[in-house]
């Protein structure tokens, strides 16, 4: 006996992460379900014992779900398992193999690729490649591809499968059949979320969607080739999760793309976990900058700190950088709205910035970033241009000159307003103010760093002061970040006993208790010791940018400052 007939496998980022849709893909097997068994792996996983873990569950059929992270260690994982096991049926989906599939290496190592949503498409091949093995193939009218010069020929299915009989039988190339694209019902999909273990609601991300898709068409952005946002049954989703609170989740990020979109819909989310919150919850949404009508505005305000995050999609304050790129923003009500979540809510809200986008340049990017900061969000993610499958943002390569790299994950090289040189030196001030700014590790230092016109220009002078310290932005203590952020504090003229008060109110009062650093140990400031409090068990990130009483307060700056 096999101890499965299928095996479904990814590799995510870290262990919290958990594989959304390879739970997806199981809760809608039916029938199969309890032949399906879920193994996942980590990015350092070595690839040979990934694989030798996989054979040990002798499954004939063995799907992987690709991502832009996993790319490259899937690739090696086939490899070795269609080599050592040629045999197993290997059946690739997900967004990084579902465009531009004809072009990838992995082709050469798999069986069967399903493009888009599988939740239904992978049921049937695996019915099929279970129950009706057969030497004659299935085969609809093939569309789109051809044999290309590695001698792999390859084919669409517009509806239909082959069976198992089809499959390679050799370690090179051979045939691999390609399931096109097929939207699923949406409110016939089984949801997932059973299928969380006890453990995962222990120590993993519980990802949750109420609605698929995006209405809106910003280029760089898979979502753009959604044609309609389209939603669960709401009220079958809402005892979904009154199942998993009873379970003990805490934590819930919601990956709707466009979670504000319905009013009606958002805000019966909202009151339904506002009706739970004494339990210590704590929520993540993406929402888009303009839209937050009333009704949204009076019920967030009811929720308390460290119990709601909004991730808001800025990208570019450029309006024709956005124009470009068809992203459309009201600027006014964008700003009405980070005013009304920094003055009348506790909303944690974290911004995002794009740096590379076609025609945005230096200067108008470090304007954009001055404009963000004084809207007031606690976090800028500050992510570097990626040209992600499939995107039609491929439509300004000729005339932006925008040159991509060839290796995951396919980040911005150079554009005819940002060289190469430029978009370097903007990598290393990305993962800098990550680690001073999003961290809420160095809030007093951030203080002071924000006492100027310009934020971008300050914090850009200080990363490239890091630069020449550090040659790697990676794997940076935190005693190294706090010692050459007194160093830069000193370089700029602040007094001594000044640089060693801020740096020691952030080193060693902040969220966890710490020595005075050795490189003070010669300043003597004097700090009132903050009082003890209790603990606090939400989201420790979003906890370090509260001001609460379970923390000292800031340093208060003189005027020089």
């Amino acid at each position: 006996m096999k101890k499965t007939d299928i095996l479904l496998c990814t590799l995510n980022s870290t262990y919290q992460h958990s594989s959304f849709g390879l739970r997806y893909l199981k809760a809608n097997l039916e029938e199969l379900a309890d032949s399906c068994t879920i193994l996942e792996g980590t990015l350092k996983e070595n690839p040979r014992q990934f694989v030798e873990k996989i054979l040990s569950f002798n499954a004939p059929i063995v799907g992987f779900s690709v991502y832009i992270w996993n790319t490259v260690q899937t690739l090696e994982t086939i490899m070795i398992l269609k080599k050592v096991s040629p045999e197993t049926v290997i059946v690739l989906g997900g967004p990084e193999i579902s465009y531009e599939t004809a072009s990838q290496p992995h082709l050469k190592w798999c069986d069967y690729i399903i493009q888009g949503e599988a939740d239904f498409s992978f049921r049937e091949l695996c019915r099929k490649l279970l129950t009706e093995p057969g030497p004659e193939p299935v085969r609809a009218s093939p569309t789109g591809f051809a044999p290309d010069d590695t001698g792999l020929s390859t084919i669409t299915f517009e509806s239909g499968v082959a069976p198992v009989a089809e499959a390679r039988t050799g370690s090179g190339p051979g045939t691999v059949q390609v399931i096109g694209p097929s939207l699923p019902e949406i409110k016939q999909v089984k949801m997932p979320y059973s299928l969380y273990t006890d453990d995962d609601i222990k120590n993993r991300v519980i990802y949750v969607e109420a609605s698929r898709g995006c209405p809106y068409k910003c280029e760089y952005c898979l979502s753009s080739l959604d044609k309609s946002v389209r939603s669960f049954d709401l009220d079958q989703f809402l005892g979904e999760m009154k199942t998993l609170l009873d379970r003990g989740v805490r934590q819930f990020k919601f990956v709707d793309r466009t979670f504000n979109l319905s009013p009606t819909t958002s805000t019966r989310i909202l009151q339904f976990f506002l009706d739970h919150i004494s339990l210590g919850l704590f929520l993540h949404f993406e929402l888009v900058p303009d839209r937050l009508p009333a009704e949204i505005r009076e019920l967030i305000q009811k929720f308390p700190e460290a119990s709601l995050q909004f991730e808001i999609g800025i990208q570019t304050l450029n309006p024709e950088v956005a124009k470009n790129v068809s992203r459309k923003n009201d600027l006014v009500k964008v700003e009405e709205n980070f005013k009304f979540l920094r003055e009348h809510t506790h909303v944690h809200t974290h911004a995002d910035l794009i740096v590379g986008l076609p025609g945005e340049t230096f200067e108008s990017f470090g304007a954009g970033f001055d404009q963000l900061a004084k809207y007031g969000p606690d976090e800028i993610q500050v992510g570097i241009l990626k040209r992600l499958k499939g995107t039609p943002i491929s439509r300004h390569d000729l005339n932006f000159k925008m040159i991509y790299s060839d290796m995951q994950p396919y980040q911005i090289l150079s554009t005819s307003t940002m060289d190469y040189v430029t978009l370097q030196k903007m990598n290393r001030f990305a993962k800098f103010w990550d680690l001073y700014a999003n961290s809420g590790e160095f809030k007093n230092f951030m203080l002071w760093l924000k006492q100027t016109d310009s934020l971008f220009d300050r914090f850009f002078k200080l990363s490239e002061h890091l630069s020449l310290q550090f040659t790697e932005t990676h794997s940076l203590s935190l005693m190294s970040l706090a010692e050459q952020a007194w160093l830069y504090m000193l370089k700029s003229g602040v007094d001594e006993e000044t640089a060693a008060a801020i740096i020691e109110k952030d080193f060693c009062f902040g969220a966890k208790r710490r020595d005075k650093p050795v490189f003070l140990k010669k300043t003597e400031p004097k700090i009132k010791q903050p009082q003890e409090g209790v603990e606090n068990s939400l989201a420790q990130r979003q906890l370090k940018h509260l001001n609460l009483s379970t923390t000292s307060p800031i340093i208060s700056l003189s005027d020089k400052f």
